[in-house]
């Protein structure tokens, strides 16, 4: 299973969550075996529009194939965009990357369903 979360720093299970899903300046890639265990992590910088990139950061996450995306909070538009992908996005209270993976391998995530209210962008038009 892959595993993308929004982070404050590159310092591997350690990394603090980032609170803005789309303003996280890095993003934890982390790689978990059939047992929940972690078998690897890679940090990628976020290049997305909200840090000065022209793609939108869900376009940046889906090319990096996720089953799961956990988050403090998401905006209506990320939300809505990984939901039509199929990628499950899950929330909790931890405060590391560490203890979010513990949580999902514990089962005490809850998915996100509702988008953050403070979110400054909407979704798109059709």
């Amino acid at each position: 299973m892959r595993v993308v979360v929004p982070v404050e720093r590159c310092e591997g299970l350690k990394s603090v969550i980032a609170e803005h899903f789309g303003r996280a300046p890095f993003f934890a890639v982390v790689e978990l075996g059939d047992d929940g265990a972690v078998k690897d992590i890679r940090m990628t910088e976020n290049t997305g529009e909200h840090r000065g990139g022209s793609m939108s950061v869900e376009s940046l996450i889906g090319g990096l194939k996720p089953d799961a995306v956990i988050v403090k909070g998401m905006g209506p538009r990320g939300l809505s965009a990984f939901q039509s992908q199929g990628v499950a996005v899950f929330t909790g209270e931890a405060a590391t990357v560490e203890g979010l993976i513990q949580a999902l391998a514990q089962g005490q995530l809850r998915g996100l369903t509702e988008a953050c209210r403070e979110a400054r962008h909407n979704l798109p038009q059709a």
